[in-house]
């Protein structure tokens, strides 16, 4: 009696060999091997989508659906001197702007999109830079009253004017103000007045990523806006809470005023031939060119241009 070994045969990764026969003087035909057939490969699932964010936050959508709402961004003109503090739904805004205006005080461009509060204000008047601050939103602009050559180089941007010395919707006066410091708005009633060329959502104006790890390590920023406007801004370890001077800035309803960045721009300012009802020359932040900036994010500091 003699064996014969009939070899390892390997199918889908199992070893099928170490087979044996016997078989007396007259030899049989050697059984045939077994085989097994390959499992198919099963098709990697998908990853699913990203989630829908909103363009001027790089924020994910929170709503019960998940949706991003589609709907114009909404720039408005809000009021910082001290008779328009604290002001209304500042910490509603997507991108807050700050300028300097005439007698050295500052005022806000605040846009809205992704959440639109029950009210803004005070509300003021559109200012020489605005246009340029406000165009590449293709959206709205929210004013109380103005210079006729800034309110068109608003229209000429391609921007759409909703202002209330116009009679537009939207816009009242509170009995606990006093004029020209009581003019508020409703940002729902101020959208819903979009035509077909301005209802689309805003372009993301920003690229959001994780914090830098390279930067200079920071807890505050110092700023000078002008001789009169010294505004402050502190890391508490989650935002950068803002401060006039030594004051915290606060809302309407005591909380303080806080964002996740701050981007500081060096810009040029020049004075027009406008004067205010002081006689102060109306200054223009010009807006085209380059200079330094910097990025304030996540308890660091980071110089760019």
């Amino acid at each position: 009696m003699k064996a014969r070994y009939l070899g390892g045969l390997v199918a889908a990764g199992l070893a099928l060999g170490g087979l044996t026969g016997c078989s007396g003087d007259d030899e049989q035909p050697a059984a045939a091997p077994r085989t097994t057939s390959a499992a198919p490969t099963p098709t990697p699932t998908p990853p699913p989508p990203p989630p829908p964010t909103w363009p001027l936050t790089g924020l994910t959508a929170s709503s019960a659906t998940g949706d991003v709402t589609e709907r114009p961004a909404l720039a408005i003109k809000v009021e910082n001197s001290v008779d328009a503090r604290p002001q209304t739904g500042l910490d509603a805004a997507d991108v807050v702007w700050e300028q300097v205006v005439e007698g050295g005080i500052t005022r806000f461009v605040a846009v809205y999109q992704s959440t639109l509060p029950p009210q803004i204000g005070p509300v003021r008047s559109v200012r020489p830079m605005d246009p340029a601050i406000a165009a590449p939103l293709h959206g709205l602009l929210a004013f109380s009253g103005g210079v006729p050559a800034y309110v068109q180089a608003a229209r000429d941007a391609g921007l759409q004017v909703v202002s209330q010395d116009s009679g537009a919707a939207g816009f009242s006066r509170v009995s606990t103000r006093k004029a020209p410091h009581n003019v508020y708005a409703d940002p729902t009633v101020l959208v819903g007045q979009a035509d077909d060329a301005h209802k689309a959502s805003p372009q993301p104006q920003f690229e959001f990523g994780q914090p830098p790890t390279a930067g200079t390590p920071a807890t505050r920023l110092d700023l000078t806006m002008s001789g009169v406007s010294h505004p402050r801004w502190t890391w508490n370890g989650q935002a950068w809470l803002r401060a006039e001077g030594q004051q915290p800035a606060v809302t309407a309803d005591g909380r303080q005023l806080a964002a996740t960045n701050v981007v500081v721009l060096r810009v040029d300012v020049v004075q027009t031939t406008a004067r205010d009802p002081a006689g102060n020359p109306v200054p223009e932040t010009q807006m085209v060119g380059s200079g330094a900036a910097t990025v304030a994010v996540g308890g660091t500091t980071v110089e760019a241009r």
